[in-house]
């Protein structure tokens, strides 16, 4: 080993090592932090409008952004080290609560998905499952040789179809997707084979009308209200064609913030939670829609950039998945309000109100500050 390397090496005594900036001393990414605050802030000003500038809500919402914000510090401040050798314990904890659903879950709409402990928090398991997969996958991966051998990635998907199962039976089909997502990135970013990924594509196509056989009835009728909202335009489709009226009267530059008509007469529904990028469609226009898009670009690239930097395996496969899981979050959300995906439960980061989605995204970016800044080489 040349003596240049082991100069690098910290604590090796040789030399002083480079001089790490403040973000790096408290174990926080600068541009990512400036990002997500930028982010909140501009959500809670949506938000603002979109409850009717009701003040309750957003000190509400404030107050989870704050708790959120506080969980991404400290867990920024632990190795990814002890992520790794937690990763199996705290993937069985995250079955058990989802399988607790089952017996103990508080039903809303038709579906269990919130667990209670009383006097303490209500929170949804699945939500938090979005973290747990992706944590046991990049473990299960860390000491095996990539690119993945057909085994392991039978077992990984084994490990996957487990939480997704237990998910979708909620029902809860939209989350189910994202947390299979969440693990198929990590199994892409593994190295797995493109001849395996295209042959599960095919699969997937041949099959797809048999699933039409599985799916419930409101799955259904989501389906059908995609091709044609107009077949149910006081029923099903109302969400779609008012959320779709919206952004469309809001043209280039909006009706001006505070200003809008569908969602503050109420045609507009679920205007603070699923729907709230068509208040600010209609109020701040396009412009206010690709300011927010560019801010969500620029933190999912500079999460690109903290995975690709990470120093071993388990490091690039986790922060890898949490960042492009991110951009899943903001596609299916644009994409639903837009009408060119189905309407699914899937809340705009950091934008729509809500409380365990905030945690766990929060949670998330700590992790990737995490595995940034505990580098064990000073480069």
């Amino acid at each position: 080993m040349s003596q240049d390397f082991v100069r690098q090496l910290p604590g090796s005594g040789l030399v002083n090592q480079r001089k790490v900036g403040i973000g790096h001393a408290v174990h926080l990414d600068v541009p990512m932090l400036l990002l997500l605050l930028i982010i909140s802030a501009y959500g809670l000003l949506i938000l603002y409008s979109a409850v009717g500038q009701q003040i309750e809500p957003v000190i509400s919402q404030s107050i989870k952004i704050l708790v959120g914000f506080s969980a991404m510090v400290v867990i920024a401040q632990i190795s990814p080290i002890v992520y790794m050798r937690l990763a199996p314990w705290i993937f069985l904890v995250g079955l058990i609560t989802l399988a607790l659903i089952y017996f103990f879950g508080i039903e809303v709409k038709g579906s269990r998905r919130w667990l209670r402990i009383p006097g303490v928090i209500t929170f949804q398991p699945s939500e938090i499952m979005k973290l747990m997969l992706p944590l046991i996958l990049a473990w299960y991966f860390q000491d095996r040789h990539l690119p993945p051998k057909t085994r392991h990635v039978f077992w990984s998907l084994v490990i996957i179809a487990i939480p997704v199962l237990l998910i979708a039976f909620q029902p809860d089909l939209g989350t189910s997707l994202i947390i299979a997502a969440s693990g198929l990135f990590v199994l892409l970013l593994a190295g797995v084979s493109w001849r395996l990924v295209f042959s599960a594509i095919g699969l997937g196509v041949v099959t797809a009308p048999a699933l039409w056989f599985v799916l419930r009835d409101y799955q259904r009728q989501r389906i059908l209200t995609l091709l044609d909202p107009e077949r149910d335009p006081l029923g099903a489709g109302w969400n779609i064609i008012q959320s779709k009226t919206a952004i469309g009267s809001g043209g280039l530059f909006g009706k001006g913030l505070f200003e809008g008509t569908q969602s503050n007469l109420d045609f507009l529904p679920e205007s603070q939670t699923d729907f709230i990028i068509a208040v600010l469609g209609e109020e701040l226009g396009l412009a206010g829609v690709v300011v927010l898009l560019i801010l969500y670009l620029l933190l999912i690239g500079r999460g690109v950039i903290l995975s690709v930097q990470a120093q071993d395996t388990f490091g690039r496969l986790l922060s890898g998945s949490i960042t492009f899981t991110f951009f899943v979050y903001v596609f299916v959300n644009i994409g639903m309000v837009s009408g060119i995906l189905p309407v699914v439960g899937v809340p705009l980061p950091f934008v729509s109100f809500g409380g365990t989605s905030i945690l766990t995204l929060f949670a998330g970016f700590g992790i990737l500050m995490s595995v940034h800044t505990h580098r064990r080489i000073t480069l």
